[in-house]
């Protein structure tokens, strides 16, 4: 695909398979056009790596964090699991939505959490409300030891954000998706490796390999779940796509 941006046309024109499209530059459709492709660029510039939370990087595009705040203050869940820990950044994230919110706690799961990161995130202000567990998230002796620490009858949200292959994030999406309350979700993330697999940084089996195939194959076994992008809670423009690393990432619990 070719993608020519004329500022002094106002003008995108789209070149792709023997066809071409010309779009009002200030259009709904030039800018999801645009945003494609900023995604990726930014993504191997790593723009993600840029952030913090409250002193801890966060890794994560800013807009999949408002994103998931806007779901975590519907649902006001008692726990969210999140598996990969990394700095802790959205561990605290997270932990300090609860904080406002006056209620919740945070289970962080990862195969290594390093000595350092594990001081940081223990030390900070809003330690309290952070379990950590060291472990694969798939390994039986650690999904027991996550499901002990949720009660009966608590509302509960899970994002995968750990090992991105569809293998892994099937395997999560079959160990924590019982865990999941009705109207909740279960997040597979960085679907948007699918659209990555050819920019500099990434790898050609992503086309295939990635958290988003996992989802779909996941939602097709199990009919309880629904691959569904959340409801903006407010919405004063004629958008209607996430510009974000979670395509396909939202697994809601129907039943």
């Amino acid at each position: 695909m070719k993608l020519t941006i004329d500022t002094d046309r106002k003008q995108v024109t789209i070149e792709q398979n023997g066809s071409t499209r010309t779009l009002d530059l200030y259009s709904r459709e030039a800018f999801e056009q645009i945003s494609h492709q900023w995604l990726k660029v930014g993504w191997n510039q790593k723009y993600p790596y840029t952030f913090s939370w409250m002193g801890r990087p966060i890794i994560q595009l800013p807009e999949d964090m408002i994103r998931v705040q806007e779901v975590v203050y519907r649902i006001k869940p008692d726990v969210i699991i999140e598996t990969g820990v990394a700095h802790g950044g959205s561990l605290i994230f997270y932990a300090s939505l609860f904080k406002a919110m006056g209620k919740g706690r945070v289970i962080g799961v990862d195969i290594e959490i390093r000595l350092h990161n594990r001081k940081a995130i223990e030390a900070h202000e809003l330690a309290s409300f952070i379990t950590l567990i060291e472990g694969s998230s798939i390994e039986k002796s650690v999904v027991s030891r996550v499901k002990s620490l949720v009660k009966t009858g608590e509302t509960v949200l899970v994002i995968l954000d750990s090992n991105h292959t569809r293998e892994h994030v099937l395997a999560e999406l079959e160990a924590y998706h019982d865990l999941v309350s009705r109207g909740s979700y279960i997040v597979a993330t960085d679907g948007s490796m699918k659209d990555l697999y050819d920019v500099p940084r990434g790898k050609s089996e992503w086309k295939q390999d990635n958290p988003t195939a996992a989802a779909l194959e996941f939602a097709k076994k199990h009919q309880e779940f629904v691959v569904e992008q959340p409801a903006w809670p407010f919405n004063d423009s004629d958008l209607k796509e996430n510009i974000t690393h979670w395509p396909g990432a939202w697994l809601k619990r129907l039943g």
